[in-house]
């Protein structure tokens, strides 16, 4: 089955950005492969001038969450990687099996994969600038790295609005694999988040190779 496979670009994120940048790419992608009915609600980041739209399905922000938590848990036991996520949908099918006494057994068919990709950076810790006996006290170096933060933010936000128009030119781009709506409960199509780093062999492109062929990503337990 033809698998479509989006890699979306990568950004550099400090770790306290990865929740809010995972949970408006994720909620975005799947919101645009929503199926049927859905209440759409508006969400503004806090980090950054940009509002996302989720379907408003309970049960999909709790699994988003769960995995962008054990994503960064990852990040938390291997720092100084690159991480990915991918955003697998897929069908389920019917395997006919070779010998008579086995059952039929059902498998997962991917029709397309979103990559994420973050860079998750250590920034030094910019104090203050108080003293207990003086008065607000302006050191330079201080200065400048606050400055640096802020257009390295400014920088990001703009990424990771670019990214936002990555989704939605490839979502109105490539729809012919989209398969028929199944008749399964829920907003979205079946789908499954995988984690991986960049130490991982099956990382990047041979991810890519690897997942196509064998159509069974590894689940991050």
């Amino acid at each position: 089955m033809n698998c479509e496979v989006c890699q979306l670009e990568e950004l550099e994120v400090e770790h306290f950005e990865i929740r809010e940048v995972l949970r408006c790419i994720l909620h975005t992608i799947l919101f645009h492969r929503a199926l049927g009915l859905v209440r759409p609600k508006d969400v503004d980041l806090e980090l950054f001038e940009i509002t996302y739209v989720q379907c408003g399905d309970m049960e999909l922000e709790k699994k988003i969450d769960e995995k962008i938590n054990q994503f960064i848990d990852r990040v938390e036991k291997h720092p100084n990687k690159k991480n990915q996520i991918c955003l697998s949908f897929y069908e389920m099918k019917n395997k006919q099996a070779t010998m008579t006494w086995f059952t039929n057994k059902v498998e997962r068919s991917h029709w397309e994969q979103w990559y994420i990709n973050l860079n998750v950076v250590q920034q030094p810790k910019v104090h203050s600038g108080k003293s207990h006996h003086s008065k607000l006290v302006v050191d330079p170096g201080e200065s400048s790295a606050l400055e640096e933060r802020s257009h390295r933010r400014a920088a990001l936000e703009a990424s990771l609005r670019e990214v936002l128009f990555q989704i939605i030119k490839f979502v109105n781009e490539r729809k012919d694999h989209v398969p028929p709506i199944p008749n399964l409960e829920g907003v979205s199509f079946p789908y499954e988040i995988t984690i991986s780093s960049s130490s991982d062999s099956a990382f990047g492109i041979d991810m890519f190779k690897r997942m196509l062929q064998t159509g069974h990503p590894t689940m991050l337990s």
